[in-house]
This record gives structure tokens, sequence and C-alpha cells, in this order.
């Protein structure tokens, strides 16, 4: 490889500019190349509409796509929720460099834990897998508390705490790692509550197909268990024929006896949003090796979660 700066395209938000440099440090270290960030406005960082009515799946990620399709940058940084599941032919996911806390938290006034919000609190998110399985948690354990649709940046969402409009927001715990504002959340929600998103907490990197040296160096920044577990949960999600707006939560982890990683436990949920009805299971094996392993894991979960009624409980499934 020549010493000629690496372009990383990326999204302008505060945190996926603080994503995407910690990311070029590292590329930086494994290539020896410098590596400049190149921004990229994308439909979804422009939109003020709702993700769910924008349709979600992808409204991140095409411009960075285009850019790296026509040259115009090396690889860029996406978070893998963002991700539509199709992968196209001549893109390739070239590392999922080692996951961040995977789990939903709240932000809430006064310092407050989720289980001790006011009856009648109002906790703002834009997420349909949040607003569902927040509100089969109240319903199932008698709270009263109501989900409220919001939209925007970091600042934007806890703002709506900040000035008493909302009791509390519920966000990634991964996002707000990056950006330096861990402190500031007052709850961790367990996963037993609220199953993350898809591949929530992890990066990809991506880049072109046909650039052996450039996959090769990439590379050498994968987690080979980060991989599987993200693989597993997109297949779910892939399998169930769901956009990432779509409310589905899914989690795989690792189970460990002592220092040994014995087997992968794979959670799936899906839900009306109202929390009314709702589609758990998990399914365990042992830890996928490859690639087709993995999606077999995620395909398997599905047809369980379809053979009990989840597609129903999509609204309209994503195309």
């Amino acid at each position: 490889m020549s010493n000629k700066a690496l372009r990383l395209g990326t999204r302008r938000s505060r945190l996926a500019m603080a994503q995407s440099g910690q990311v070029a440090d590292a590329v930086s270290q494994v290539t020896g190349r410098p590596v400049e960030l190149v921004e990229i406005t994308t439909y979804g960082d422009t939109s003020r509409e709702h993700l769910a009515q924008i349709g979600g799946t992808g409204v991140f990620v095409t411009a960075l796509r285009d850019a790296l399709l026509r040259g115009e940058v090396d690889f860029a940084v996406h978070s893998l929720k963002d991700l539509p599941t199709a992968q196209p032919a001549d893109l390739v996911l070239a590392a999922f460099p080692v996951r961040e806390d995977p789990r939903d938290v709240i932000v809430a006034r006064d310092a407050l834990k989720f289980t001790d919000l006011p009856r009648g609190a109002r906790i703002g998110t834009g997420s349909p897998r949040r607003m569902a399985q927040l509100n089969a948690y109240a319903r199932t354990h008698g709270l009263d508390m109501e989900t409220v649709p919001i939209r925007g940046n970091v600042d934007t969402r806890i703002g709506y705490v900040r000035d008493g409009e909302l009791d509390a927001v519920a966000l990634a715990a991964a996002g707000l790692n990056r950006i330096g504002r861990i402190d500031e959340v007052t709850d961790f929600l367990s996963v037993d509550t609220v199953l993350p998103a898809p591949g929530q907490g992890a990066l990809a990197i991506e880049c072109a197909a046909d650039n052996a040296a450039l996959i090769a160096a990439l590379g050498e920044l994968d987690d080979p268990f980060t991989r599987a577990a993200v693989t597993a949960e997109r297949s779910l999600l892939a399998a169930l024929e769901a956009g990432c707006s779509a409310p589905v939560g899914a989690l795989a982890d690792l189970l460990a006896d002592g220092q040994i990683v014995k087997e992968m436990r794979l959670r799936g949920v899906v839900g009306t949003t109202d929390g009314s009805r709702m589609v758990q299971l998990s399914t365990t094996g042992p830890v996928p090796e490859t690639y087709d392993g993995a999606m077999a894991l995620g395909r398997e979960l599905a047809t369980e979660m379809l053979a009990q009624g989840a597609a129903g409980l999509m609204g309209e499934r994503a195309q």
C-alpha cells in the first residue's frame, strides 16, 4: 500500500464523527497511513420526518455507499443497527470491531431510575422497538407511563428532559459512551426488559469488494465474536423481513464457563408498539464458527417466531 491518506466517509453528526474518528485512529495504526474524514450528508440527517415514516432502512447509509461506489472515499463507518440487511455485491463489510455496550439506557429528570418514574411519566424515543418493549413492561408490571415519539440528535433528545417536556428519554448506551456522555445516564435498562436493536453497539467498516489490500488491512480490526453475534442478529431481522425501523429486538451473547466460551444464546422479540402483544423467544447453540452457521442460528429463531405469529405484529412488513 502507498502512504497516501485513506479517505473515510462519515455522516456529519457528532456521534458519527466521534466513532469515525476512533476508527480512523485504529486504521491508521494498522496501515501506517494517515486517514482523513470526508463528511457526507445523508437523507436521514436532513429529513425531519420520523424514521418510521421515511422508511428507516438505509436512510443514513445510501449516500455513504454511493460515495464508496463512486470512489470518492476508500471506506466508510456505519452504526450497524442503521445498515440494511441486504449487502450490495460490490461492497464488503471488512470489519466489525469489538462491540460497545449493546444496552439501552434512560436519561431521566431528577436522576430517576426507570422503575421510580412517577405515574403518567412520559418517555421519549424514536424507536418503535423501544416503544413496544417499554409499553409491554409497563403493562405487565402495572406501571402507568406513556411513550412519546421523538427525533433529533442526543442534545435535542436529552434537552426534552432538561426542559421539562419529558420525564425521560431512552437512548443507546453505545452512542453516549462514544461521545463521552455516559455519566448523564440515570439507569441502564436490562436486556431482560428491553432487548436492543440487532447490531446495536457495533460498528461496521465497509469498503469496495475489489480492494483486496484494504480488506486485509481493515480485517485486522475485526472481532470474531462480535461478527458471529451481529451476523446471527441480522439474520434474524432479515428472515423476519423487517427493516431497521421495525419493532424487532435481538441480542446474541456468549455463554462462558469460567474463561471458556461454550455457547451462543440468541434472543429475539417482536411486538406491537403499544406493547399489547409480544413474541419473545430464544435459542442456544455452539458458537458459530462460520458465516453460514451464524446465519442459520438467526433463521432458525425467526422461523419459530413467525410460527408464533410474529409477522402480524410488525405492521407493514418492510420490503
